[in-house]
């Protein structure tokens, strides 16, 4: 069976690293908050050019950390793309807020700049105050960040990057960590960028916000242990975690590369049976997932069948929007409803990559999807 992501390979590559950056977190004995971490948050700065990351326990509550730093309050509004993982979703209910759903592109499969203003109309229908948005850029390539902030300074809202998927990618140049206000991205091990456990990052320049996070991590405590300056929770990222991702990260340059020589060989064998994601004008991608959409009217299931039978596994991300879930039913949906979400979730398949899925393994893969579809 081939892997959907190959982790394995990887840590064949770097594991005397990785075994000895957790011995040296065993050896020093602080597992919360150790060195590891101050140097882990360093190093993302450098890498993609922040003055200020603020590491924390998951994807999740980075973005909590960061709704938390803007300020946002309940029944305020964030509109969000209904096209994405829970997490991009949740957290504002979480918070007492509300998720305004919006459609998507139909080619980068994120937040459709077109539709924003008919999800703000939906909010503002119902009452509710939107004051920011969450961007997700999903399966690797960020959102067109020059429309929608556009939208965003047009209307006083603020914008929050989710980047769980996308850190390592670049708009117009510029890398992701720079194209909201905060940027929030996971280190959860099927990531691009991934731990060997749960972990997580938000970026920003604004140094009074990181402050704000720093506090709310740890229980809302300010400078001095045990003073309290606000309501937080705990979401510190621990030392070992830490230590892995120092060393994956010196890695992860070379291994966006060989992501992207993946995503153009799937490109070049599928292009002509198949919708393959193509990149925006000045985007680049991490590709955390290769996505395809099937022709109208296939059989999903069925080429899932046959490509496990040839020892191919895949992955449909998502099976319906988040407005349809029953906890989010009831929250505001743009006026004129989500077409391009609704064709997504019914037509979507993701392939196997990672950056050591080799030329004869992906021409097995390409093969297997032709005969699939073919039989279906």
């Amino acid at each position: 069976m081939i892997p959907l992501i190959d982790l394995t390979s990887q840590q064949n590559r770097i594991r005397d690293r990785i075994d000895a950056a957790i011995t040296a977190v065993l050896d020093h004995g602080q597992y919360i908050m150790g060195p590891e971490v101050r140097q882990l948050e360093d190093d993302l700065g450098a890498f993609s050019g922040n003055t200020h990351v603020v590491s924390c326990s998951s994807g999740t509550d980075a973005l909590m950390l960061a709704l938390m730093a803007l300020g946002l309050k309940p029944r305020q509004g964030v509109i969000v793309p209904s096209y994405t993982f829970a997490a991009s979703a949740e957290v504002m209910p979480c918070l007492g807020a509300v998720p305004v759903f919006a459609d998507i592109d139909p080619v980068s499969f994120n937040l459709d700049p077109d539709g924003l203003a008919n999800a703000k109309a939906a909010a503002d229908k119902a009452g509710i105050d939107c004051v920011g948005i969450i961007t997700v850029g999903l399966f690797g390539q960020p959102a067109d960040y020059d429309r929608i902030k556009a939208f965003a300074d047009a209307h006083g809202m603020w914008l929050l990057d989710d980047a769980a998927q996308s850190y390592g990618a670049s708009w117009q140049g510029t890398k992701v960590g720079h194209l909201g206000k905060l940027t929030a991205t996971s280190f959860f091990p099927a990531k691009p960028l991934g731990c060997y456990g749960d972990g997580g990052a938000v970026f920003t320049e604004d140094a009074e916000l990181a402050e704000i996070m720093r506090s709310a991590r740890v229980h809302g405590m300010g400078r001095e242990r045990y003073a309290y300056d606000r309501i937080g929770m705990t979401a510190r990222l621990d030392s070992i975690q830490a230590a892995v991702l120092i060393e994956k990260l010196k890695i992860f340059s070379d291994e966006l590369g060989a992501r992207q020589i993946a995503a153009d060989r799937y490109a070049d064998g599928l292009a002509e049976v198949v919708e393959v994601p193509k990149l925006v004008a000045g985007a680049t991608s991490s590709w955390a997932q290769y996505t395809i959409k099937l022709p109208h009217g296939t059989d999903r299931h069925m080429v899932q069948d046959k490509l496990k039978d040839a020892g191919i596994p895949s992955a449909i991300y998502y099976t319906k929007g988040m407005h349809e879930h029953a906890p989010y039913a009831h929250y505001p949906v743009a006026e004129g409803g989500l077409p391009v979400t609704a064709d997504c979730c019914a037509r979507v398949l993701s392939l196997p990559i990672h950056p050591y899925l080799d030329d004869a393994t992906q021409s097995r893969i390409i093969d297997a999807v032709k005969a699939a579809l073919h039989q279906a």
